[in-house]
């Protein structure tokens, strides 16, 4: 009996014709079904469309979209394959990640560099492998599929603009690599017992603030307002520059730490946080409780703590021990 898979569309570069005004998703998911009915392994494929959009119009209510499409559907079918835009695609795959826990059925995510109808494309062969990933016995969770690496939807980061390599996995090795139609693991996939468990609420209420050297602070009385959660991406291993330090604790001292959450992140792209390493990072955690992203991904904090603040948790104890939390491979410290 043939595995029943369903190809979900949203839009981006695969999917996009040009126009006057420069490329945009122009084709819906039978156009993209028929462009590679020749190259796709023996299954039955159905497609649906979610939306057509630039994955930079992406916002946290098409993550809500999708989760609640394969909530629909994932009793009919296999596996899910979800054709994406390259520049968000890392944040989907992480909210997806925490929308849709123990999925004992593949979530696979993949998309392009370039259009599918283009002549030269990397759109047919990552289309193609994804489904055939989908496929496989072993397959299961939400990973992004992209130049023949399957890489955790926790885990991803979009570090080139054009190449056909454009994804990493961050400070985790990637789970698979396909290859000439034969799929290689280096870590077995996980095969939950307990079944899938969907959550259908983020709270996008969480701000990222990036440092420079210098940064003025006018502004931090407007985020503290305006957000529920503030995400410091930090130099180095993580610290408060002395230029907005007593503005920064002074906002905080007007809260409770569940009432305004401070997340501590890095810059850096690999090896993680670690606030209590320099006296600027000390400081702070000396005197407020904050969370601390340590090896995560910044995808994955934003859309985690968007999860974890959409469950409408009553202390900062139970924020924090969920924070923590491994969740689809998030963290390791």
């Amino acid at each position: 009996m043939e595995k029943r898979i369903l190809l979900l569309t949203t839009g981006g570069t695969i999917a996009s014709t040009q126009t006057e005004r420069g490329l945009a998703p122009g084709l819906g998911a039978e156009d993209l079904l028929e462009t590679l009915r020749d190259v796709l392994p023996p299954c039955s494929l159905d497609t649906r469309e979610v939306c057509r959009l630039d994955s930079t119009n992406m916002t946290c209510q098409e993550w809500l979209l999708l989760a609640r499409e394969i909530r629909q559907a994932y009793e009919a079918y296999d596996g899910f394959v979800i054709t994406h835009g390259t520049d968000t695609m890392a944040y989907t795959a992480s909210a997806l990640s925490y929308l849709i826990q123990n999925s004992g059925k593949p979530i696979v995510l993949t998309g392009a560099q370039k259009p599918i109808h283009m002549e030269i494309t990397d759109a047919k062969s990552n289309l193609r492998d994804a489904v055939l990933y989908a496929l496989e016995e072993q397959s299961a969770g939400v990973q992004i599929l992209f130049n023949g690496q399957v890489i955790a939807g926790t885990r991803a980061k979009k570090i080139k603009s054009f190449s056909y390599d454009a994804f990493s996995s961050i400070n985790y090795p990637p789970l698979a690599v396909v290859q000439d139609g034969r799929i290689l693991r280096y870590i077995p996939g996980r095969k939950e017992k307990a079944g899938p468990v969907f959550y259908e609420k983020l709270n996008p209420k969480v701000f990222l603030l990036k440092l420079t050297p210098g940064i003025r602070t006018e502004l931090l009385e407007a985020v503290f307002q305006a957000y529920d959660c503030v995400i410091v991406e930090s130099f180095g291993v993580g610290g408060i520059p002395d230029s907005m330090a007593e503005d920064l604790f002074r906002l905080l001292s007007r809260y409770r730490p569940e009432e305004k959450i401070l997340v501590m992140a890095t810059q850096v792209t690999y090896e993680g946080s670690n606030v209590g390493v320099y006296e600027v990072g000390q400081r702070i955690r000396e005197r407020f409780r904050l969370l601390e992203a340590r090896d995560m991904t910044l995808e994955a904090v934003l859309t985690k703590m968007m999860w974890i603040l959409g469950l409408g948790l009553q202390s900062f104890g139970e924020i924090e021990k969920l924070f923590y939390q491994q969740i689809g491979y998030d963290t390791m410290l």
